[in-house]
């Protein structure tokens, strides 16, 4: 015997659980970053967040007070978009020293050593 599904689909529980409004609206919402491998392209403010770029202690603050409604999407992006650009920035700077040096130097950026 089968139970009856309802027109609007409340019925059943095995349906995958709605994501949150504030999740969904970041990882639609896309912004265009100068900085590092995201230069020339759009990119998910959700995916930013979850970047290199961004330490694991600011994300968590900034999707707090997001959710919370502290933040406006358009404060997370500014954020957000200035993190990525200082910290890209920086590893440019001083690509071989530091505990971030990781995703530093790529085939397309020669360091300061492959000439000398």
């Amino acid at each position: 015997s089968k139970e009856p599904i309802t027109a609007a689909g409340e019925e059943g529980d095995d349906k995958p659980p709605k994501e949150e409004p504030w999740k969904t609206t970041l990882k639609t919402t896309m912004v265009h970053v100068e900085a590092a491998e995201f230069q020339g392209c759009e990119v998910s403010l959700w995916d930013l967040l979850h970047s290199c770029y961004i330490p694991e202690e600011n994300r968590r603050e900034l999707l707090e007070l997001y959710e919370a409604g502290e933040l406006s999407l358009e404060q997370v992006r500014t954020v957000v978009t200035t993190i990525v650009t200082r910290t890209a920035a920086a590893e440019r700077a001083e690509p071989a020293s530091g505990p971030r040096a990781e995703p530093a130097a790529t085939a397309a950026e020669p360091t300061a050593l492959d000439g000398d």
